[in-house]
């Protein structure tokens, strides 16, 4: 899949990178869907002797490419939150020097980025690399509810039902763009809603 190039924004907005093989102790490489290319794209039969890959498939079909690197352990899920177990016992296990790779959407990079932080890591020595899905993972500011997957300007927050303006700001700590009130002073005035970046 090719990948996507983010329009120039505000400097709370991430960005990406490539990944790129680092030495280290360990290894620990996170991605969903189409990240798993990047994890291909980066590993060595050197680098997977010290590895722990964690996969949420979303659909996509490289589980099994994944596995037959051979790292140490490999976790496929249906989820983050079901991941997130295993991702804590293994940066709570690491040693000085892990090395973090972390590929696929907007959501689930700074999910894991913000565990890993959480862990210790700084922000700036975790690798991403932004492959497959631009959707979004939203707050509302109002309700305080996430909103996964958004793909749309504006939308219905799922939980308060308001329609929400999708800004670029990003908050490291919640994983999540921010979403206001779209009509709070002319209520009733929605724009059509479009694709984020069109």
């Amino acid at each position: 899949m090719s990948k996507f190039t983010f329009p120039e924004s505000i400097k709370s907005r991430p960005v990406y990178g490539t990944l790129a093989m680092r030495d280290g102790p360990a290894h620990l490489l996170v991605a969903d869907g189409h990240g798993a290319e990047a994890i291909l794209d980066v590993a060595t039969p050197i680098m997977m002797t010290k590895a722990h890959i964690i996969y949420l498939p979303k659909g996509e079909k490289f589980a099994n490419r994944l596995r037959s690197l051979n790292p140490i352990s490999f976790y496929s899920g249906p989820s983050y939150s079901a991941a997130t177990s295993r991702l804590v016992k293994v940066l709570s296990d690491a040693k000085m020097g892990l090395q973090v790779y972390l590929a696929g959407t907007e959501g689930l990079i700074g999910q894991a980025q913000n565990a890993a932080m959480e862990a210790g890591i700084p922000h700036n020595a975790i690798q991403t690399e932004h492959r497959g899905s631009i959707a979004r993972r939203m707050q509302c500011v109002h309700c305080k509810g996430i909103t996964e997957d958004v793909e749309i300007d504006p939308f219905i927050c799922e939980h308060c039902g308001l329609s929400l303006f999708v800004r670029d700001h990003y908050s490291r700590r919640l994983a999540a763009y921010q979403g206001v009130c779209i009509d709070a002073e002319d209520p009733g005035n929605i724009p059509k809603s479009k694709g984020i970046y069109e």
